[in-house]
This record gives structure tokens, sequence and C-alpha cells, in this order.
């Protein structure tokens, strides 16, 4: 039971505007894939799914586990498995997951799985490095894989695909290119040789924003689907997803000279008012949004973080905020919030979001 009053509220409108708005940008019969891996960016991967499965036609999860939380919630939409691990192929079969082959390792473990159970026509999905440099066969490696389908009806290839390093920025257009490139050129070879046609997927969130050409036979949303895109100009075009809201645990008064939280970081210069919030660093807030640099609303206005980040609280100054114990704390709402909560914390908006402990509840709305 989970009574944390510190709660992340998930916009489902949102989620909806977000996932049309990537639809607008492909042909109606390219398929969409949407990433709910890493608790749906930081959300709930369940809850997410589960609105969106009559919405999109496959799910990406990063880890076995993460899959079988979804089957578990009777999501019955395909799931691809982006990064099993050989200990768990097993798993993988028994939930009707569909793994990532990425080596020789583990296309062989999991072909002598499938020849040992055995299975018919399972799917896999079998991932090309084109330049990202972090998993993926080589195309050096096709013929090999081609050799070792042949006459193999346990398996299925299901889809090849391949990841963008650079999607987002257009001075390395030339490299993206190179990689769809590749890309097109693997996909022929798996046509002409393989007897049947596995669907084609490389474009990222930021690929479909600046390559929808490229779009094959399905594409993958993942931190568009929350609402970032990957500039100003095209996050303004969407909407954020995680709300993330607190509540006034106590209010104090604070005497000039006195000081405020841990190691004394704060000293009132004037009498000041505080309030203290039941959110932390072990919820996700970084310690770097202390001292003034982070800030929350409450009644719609801005209140500073005084002294340090706590392990489950803040102290904020409402010196000048008519408010009381029980109210309202909007600790993010909005993109803006959000890139400047990255920003101070020396980061990116996914780890921000990701950030988020599994001990704030988490609410679809």
């Amino acid at each position: 039971m989970n009574n944390h009053v510190t709660v992340l509220e998930i916009d489902s409108n949102a989620l909806v505007h977000n996932l049309n708005y990537f639809k607008q940008k492909i042909k109606p019969e390219t398929k969409i894939l949407a990433v709910v891996k890493a608790f749906g960016y930081g959300s709930d991967g369940v809850q997410v799914a589960k609105f969106l499965e009559d919405k999109v036609d496959y799910f990406a999860v990063a880890y076995t586990q993460e899959g079988v939380a979804l089957r578990e919630a009777e999501i019955e939409t395909p799931i691809l498995v982006l990064h099993p691990q050989i200990p768990n192929l097993k798993t993988i079969v028994d939930y009707r997951l569909e793994p990532n082959l990425y080596n020789f390792k583990i296309f062989n473990a999991f072909l002598k799985l499938a020849d040992e159970m055995p299975l018919m026509n399972y799917p896999i999905h079998l991932k090309f490095n084109t330049g990202l440099n972090r998993l993926g066969f080589w195309h050096t490696d096709i013929p090999k894989i081609l050799t070792d389908l042949k006459g193999f009806n346990h398996v299925k290839v299901q889809s090849i695909f391949s990841h963008l390093a650079a999607s987002e920025d257009l001075e390395e257009k030339e490299f993206s290119i190179n990689q769809l490139n590749n890309f097109a050129y693997i996909a022929q070879q798996f046509y002409k040789h393989l007897g049947y046609e596995p669907l084609l997927h490389i474009l990222n969130t930021s690929g479909v924003i600046n390559y929808a050409k490229a779009q094959f036979d399905m594409v993958r949303v993942g931190i568009g689907l929350y609402g970032f895109g990957n500039d100003d100009k095209e996050t303004a075009q969407l909407k954020n997803t995680h709300n993330l809201k607190s509540i006034i645990s106590q209010i104090h008064l604070i005497q000039p000279g006195e000081t405020v939280g841990y190691n004394r970081d704060f000293v009132a210069k004037s009498p000041t008012k505080s309030a203290t919030i039941p959110i932390g660093h072990a919820d996700g807030l970084s310690r770097k949004l202390g001292n003034k640099k982070g800030f929350v609303l409450i009644n719609n206005q801005k209140a500073k973080i005084i002294g340090n980040v706590c392990m489950d609280m803040i102290m904020v100054d409402v010196t000048k905020i008519d408010c009381k114990e029980g109210d309202e704390v909007i600790i993010f709402n909005h993109q803006k919030m959000l890139n400047h909560i990255a920003t101070i914390s020396e980061t990116i908006v996914y780890e921000t979001l990701t950030a988020i402990s599994q001990r704030v509840k988490k609410v679809l709305k």
C-alpha cells in the first residue's frame, strides 16, 4: 500500500496528443512501437501500456522483467525486449515476449532453446549496429545468420532494426544518412535471401522528426510520447505527461540568524517563512537543486528551495506566498520546469524523469 502523499500524475490526454502528433508525421500504414521501458520513462510502464494497448502496434521494454510485468497486467500487444540476457530466454518464451538477438552468443542460445522446446515460428528480432556501437550484429554477419536460419522453422524473423546515434543533431546529418543507407543495404540482403520480409525499423523520436522518409515499416516513439521533441520548437508541439505534486507538511517562522536544514547552509537574513515538503533526493530530486537553485510552485508562485535537499524532504521559502499546511505543491507540471530542473541538475530530461523513485505513487489521469 502506497500512502506517500507525493504523487506523479500521468496525463492520458497528453499521451494521446503526443501519439497523434507522431502519427501525423508518418504514413497511415506505418506501425508504431511505444517504448515503455524504465517504468515508462519514470511514470508507470504498466499503466501507460494498458492505456495505449489499443492505440499502438508494439511495445518495447529494455529488460525481460519489464515485459513480464506487462504480461502479468494482461497486456496482449506484442512486446519487444531490447536487451535480453541469456539466463532470461526461457522466461521470455514463457511470457510470449519477443527477444532482440544482437550477437551470435545470444542468437545461438535462443536457436538452441527453440530447437529443444521445440518452438514453431517464434518471433525474434535482429538488431544491427550501423554506427551507435552499442548493441548489434555487423553487416558482415549477415551470410552466417542467413545460413543458420535456412530451413530452421523454429523461429521467424519478425523484424530487423537498428538505432540512430545522433538523429536529433542536424550537424550530424551526414552520419545519420550514412546509417540509414547502411540499414537499407542490410534490409535488402535479408529481403533477397530470407524468403520472406520482416518488419524494418530504425527511427526513434527525433528520427521521426528529422528523417520521416526513412520510416520503413515501423517507428519507435520513446521520449516523444512523454512530451519532449529534439528541440524547443518540437517540444512546444507536444504536451507534458508527467505532473509531480506534493503538499506542505509544516510551516516554520525562522528568525534572523537562524538556519534551515543540514550543514546550516541557509541562514535567515530577515524573518522568513519556510515550508517543509515530503519529497527529497530519495524520490529523485537532485541535491543540486538546493540552496535556491531549484524552485516549486505553491498557489502559482515560485518558492525557492532553501538549504540542502534532504533524503525525504525539501524546505522552501514561502515568506511572500499566502499558503497553509496541507496546500498543494507543484514540483513540475510543464516541459519548461523539467528542462530547468535538468539544467540545474547538470543532466538531461531523460534522467530527471527516470529518476522519479518507485515510492512515489503513480496515477494515470
